[in-house]
């Protein structure tokens, strides 16, 4: 997790495509930038990097079930609950669930834990806009490659 690149996902673990679910992890790193104002002295991952996590593993599901066609983009989180906080170090489990598909949309809903723990949760509405309209898609193909998405829904298919 590279928090001030908004590197929010180490790796992609599973990815079930017809049942519409992505697993994924990530490790706060011990220091950042970030923690430097929020909080000084007392380090604590700001909230909305929470949900921006789970933005990414959301979009990553809706590249694998969509076969990388287009790019989701952040329109909407509806219900956030932050339920605890999260510090420097904490090992997160990221999971992302697939409701709705189509019509250049998506809707997710998906939760953070660390350690068995809850730390938050959201339903996530995407906007999809074909590759060929956004000039992102080698660039996101590449960090696919590196959180191991492609491997993950490779395995899903077979």
């Amino acid at each position: 997790m590279l928090l001030e690149y908004f590197q929010m996902i180490d790796r992609i673990e599973t990815v079930d495509l017809t049942a519409g679910r992505l697993t994924a992890r990530s490790v706060v790193p011990e220091k950042s930038p970030v923690f430097e104002g929020h909080f000084p002295g007392y380090p604590l991952v700001p909230g909305v990097l929470l949900i921006e996590t789970m933005a990414q593993a959301s979009g990553f599901l809706v590249l694998a079930v969509t076969k990388f066609v287009a790019m989701p983009f952040l329109m909407s989180v509806d219900g956030a609950k932050m339920r605890t906080f999260v510090e420097p170090a904490a090992e997160l489990e990221i999971e992302a669930f697939l409701e709705h598909e189509g019509s250049g949309f998506a809707v997710t809903k998906a939760r953070i834990a660390s350690g068995g723990k809850k730390i938050c949760d959201a339903q996530l509405k995407l906007r999809t806009m074909p590759f060929d309209q956004v000039p992102l898609g080698e660039i996101v193909r590449k960090r696919a490659e590196d959180v191991g998405l492609m491997a993950a829904a490779a395995a899903s298919e077979n």
